[in-house]
């Protein structure tokens, strides 16, 4: 049975992403329930909003936004320095092969949707959307 290669310009596998997931939710419930034995990690309120992995499966990045946004560089030096024990919940949460390594991001998913937001609520725009012609209003 021949095995497909991934091309460059298609998205993640069916496999990455039902990885992805298990992964984000297992990472959600230890931040949750404060499984971490880091008191500094155990009071920041984490979303865990996506998981991206390779396509071996070897690395997760980790999309995370603390609550309200606030202590971004703090939350992020806390999850790295708590790595290894993350990496042993999800074995321990898991069948995988391999521990993935994993690789903690801010999210800018909801600063992108502030950013589009706020260019939908200009003036020209929402002439455009709601299909004025400019040179009848001018």
């Amino acid at each position: 049975m021949a095995r497909h290669r991934q091309s460059e310009g298609s998205g993640p596998s069916q496999r990455q992403l039902r990885v992805g997931e298990l992964i984000r939710r297992t990472l959600s419930s230890v931040l949750a329930k404060g499984e971490v034995h880091d008191p500094e990690l155990n009071a920041m309120s984490i979303t865990v909003g996506e998981v991206r992995t390779s396509p071996d499966l070897k690395i997760a990045t980790v999309y995370v936004m603390p609550l309200g946004g606030a202590g971004r560089d703090e939350a992020i030096q806390a999850l790295k320095r708590n790595r290894g024990e993350l990496r042993r919940a999800l074995m321990r949460d898991m069948t995988l092969k391999y521990a993935p390594d994993l690789r903690f991001v801010i999210d800018e998913t909801f600063d992108r949707m502030d950013e589009t937001r706020a260019l939908f609520d200009r003036a020209e725009v929402r002439r455009d959307i709601e299909g004025g012609d400019p040179e009848t209003e001018a």
